[in-house]
């Protein structure tokens, strides 16, 4: 009986340090987060389609002042959960006040079975605080080829 007593005690204790030990992982965490990405600087990146049913997005790919920062290919899954109306975390950064320039490249077959390549730019003035800058890609009919448009969260 002794043993069992002892053994249960031994798991118990290992149970508690577990909970402190991921304690401890959700603190650092947060605190790596405020000293990586500090509020004040962030700039947050997203993707959305706005028609969903008119190209197969392949990849894109995204610079900031001309330094890339992301790039994505996407698999069925994705292209299907963006199709639905999904939203996609592309990048998320520190980037200085200041006048700055976003670039897409997006790369997509459209309708007609023709794969494109677009880039688009969008220049942006960075207050502090954070900025979350959405990029929707469209294509409409007749050509059904990508577009790219940039909108800034408020």
């Amino acid at each position: 009986m002794p043993a069992l007593a002892s053994a249960a005690a031994v798991d118990n204790e290992i149970e508690q340090l577990r909970a402190a030990v991921a304690e401890h992982s959700a603190q650092v965490f947060a605190l790596e987060q405020k000293l990586l990405h500090p509020a004040d600087t962030r700039l947050a990146v997203f993707l959305t389609l706005d028609t969903r049913d008119s190209m197969d997005l392949d990849s894109v790919e995204l610079f900031v002042d001309d330094t890339p920062v992301a790039s994505h290919l996407y698999s069925e899954q994705e292209r299907g959960s963006l199709e639905e109306g999904g939203i996609q975390q592309l990048y998320t950064g520190n980037l200085a006040s200041g006048s700055h320039q976003l670039k897409t490249v997006v790369t997509a077959r459209s309708a007609n079975d023709h794969f494109v390549r677009r880039e688009a730019v969008h220049r942006f003035q960075k207050q502090p605080g954070t900025l979350r800058l959405q990029v929707t890609l469209d294509a409409r009919a007749p050509d059904y080829e990508p577009r790219v448009s940039f909108v800034e969260w408020k």
